[in-house]
C-alpha cells in the first residue's frame, strides 16, 4: 500500500478563511439503517426485497448546498446492514452512461463516479473512502487525516470480503440510444471496517458518512464519448459539504443504526453537534489567525470567533488543542490543531 504525503489529483489542502463560514450555515443530513436478516444479492440491480423494503435519501444536492445549482439528475442511495456487513445502493439517473478506467485502484473520479466517505468515530481522522465506475473499477484509499491537514493518504486501501457491482438500464458507452441510468450494490465488510473504528456498530450507534457522484459533460467524438475540454465536473453529494471538497469530515451526514423494522425507529440528534461545530469554528480561526500571523492565536480573545466562556484553549510548541464542555453529556469535546475532534471523558 503506498503512503502518498501530498494530493497529486487536483483535490484542495489549502484552507481559506471563509470556509468555515460557507460550511456552518449547513446543517448535517442523517438517515436510519436498518438491520436486514435477508441481505441483498450485490449484482447491481437493486431489486431484492432489502431495498424496497428500505428507506432511500433525499435526492442529491450540489455540494455547495443551496448556493450551487441543483442537479441535472436524480440520484438517491439506501442502507441496510447484518451482523457481516453494511451494504450500500445507489440509483443514478442518466440517459447517457460511460466509462473508461479499467485500472483498479486508478483516479476514478476522472470518470462519470460513485464515492463513499466512512468515518465511523467521527473524529475526521482515518477514514475510508471508495470510489466506483460504471465499469465497476474501483479504487480504495485510507485518509489518516484530511488532505487540509496534510494527509497522509494511504492508497490503495483493500477491504477483504468487499463486494461490489454495477448494473446499466441502457447500454454502456453507447451514443446512439438513450438510458436510463446505472445503479451501484455495495458490501462493505465490518472485518475491515474496524480498522477505521469500532465495528460492527450497536444498536443506535451513529457513524459519519457521506456520499458523492461525480458527473462530466461530454460530447460525442467518433461515435464515442469524451469529456467536454474545460468544463468542470459537477459534484452532486448526498449531505452537502458548503464548499467544493469532500474532504471534510465535519460536515458528513449522520447513519444511525437500528435492528428495528423499517420506519420503527427514528433518529437521535447528536448531542455533541453544537460543540463540534463551536470547536471547527475554533479550528478554522486558527488556521485564518496563522496564515495571517504566522503564529498560532494565545488566547480564544485573539480569534474571530465566538465561543462559550466554558471553552478553554492551550498552546503547545508542536499546535494547539481546544476543548468545550458537551452540555448534558457530562464530558469534554476537544479539537487539535488537525481537526481531530475527541471525546474526554
Amino acid at each position: 500500500m503506498e503512503r502518498i504525503t501530498e494530493p497529486t489529483w487536483g483535490l484542495p489542502a489549502d484552507v481559506d478563511s471563509t470556509d468555515w463560514e460557507r460550511m456552518a450555515s449547513v446543517t448535517p443530513r442523517h438517515y436510519v439503517c436498518h438491520f436486514t436478516p435477508n441481505p441483498p444479492i450485490i449484482d447491481g440491480r437493486l431489486d431484492d426485497p432489502a431495498w424496497s423494503d428500505a428507506t432511500w435519501t433525499e435526492p442529491f444536492v450540489d455540494i455547495e448546498g443551496e448556493r450551487g445549482p441543483e442537479p441535472r439528475f436524480d440520484t438517491r442511495v439506501a442502507m441496510r446492514w447484518d451482523d457481516d456487513f453494511l451494504y450500500v445502493a445507489a440509483r443514478m439517473d442518466d440517459p447517457h452512461v460511460w466509462g473508461t478506467i479499467t485500472e483498479p485502484n486508478s483516479v476514478i473520479y476522472l470518470d462519470k463516479d460513485f464515492e463513499v466517505f466512512i468515518d465511523p468515530d467521527g473524529d475526521n481522522h482515518n477514514y475510508y473512502e471508495l470510489e466506483i465506475n460504471a465499469l465497476n473499477t474501483i479504487w480504495e484509499l485510507t485518509l489518516e487525516k484530511p488532505y487540509r491537514d496534510g494527509g497522509p493518504v494511504y492508497s490503495p486501501t483493500h477491504l477483504p470480503g468487499l463486494r461490489t457491482a454495477v448494473h446499466v438500464e441502457g447500454t454502456l458507452n453507447a451514443p446512439h440510444d438513450t438510458d436510463i441510468g446505472w445503479s451501484v450494490e455495495l458490501a462493505l465488510p465490518w472485518d475491515g471496517l474496524s480498522r477505521h473504528g469500532y465495528a460492527p456498530p450497536a444498536d443506535g450507534d451513529r457513524w459519519r458518512i457521506n456520499f458523492s457522484r461525480v458527473h462530466w459533460e461530454h460530447e460525442i467524438v467518433d461515435n464515442a464519448y469524451r469529456k467536454q475540454s474545460g468544463v468542470p465536473e459537477h459534484n452532486w453529494v448526498w449531505s452537502p459539504q458548503g464548499v467544493v471538497d469532500m474532504h471534510r469530515p465535519e460536515r458528513w451526514g449522520y447513519v444511525q443504526f437500528s435492528r428495528s423494522q423499517p420506519g420503527e425507529a427514528s433518529f437521535r440528534t447528536d448531542p455533541t453537534l453544537r460543540a463540534r461545530d463551536t470547536l471547527m469554528a475554533v479550528y478554522y480561526a486558527q488556521k485564518a489567525y496563522k496564515q495571517h500571523h504566522g503564529r498560532w492565536a494565545d488566547d480564544l480573545s485573539e480569534l474571530d470567533v465566538r465561543v462559550p466562556e466554558q471553552a478553554d484553549l492551550h498552546v503547545q510548541l508542536d499546535g494547539w488543542t481546544a476543548t468545550l464542555p458537551v452540555s448534558g453529556h457530562g464530558a469534554l469535546l476537544q479539537v487539535d490543531h488537525e481537526s481531530r475532534l475527541q471525546i474526554m471523558t
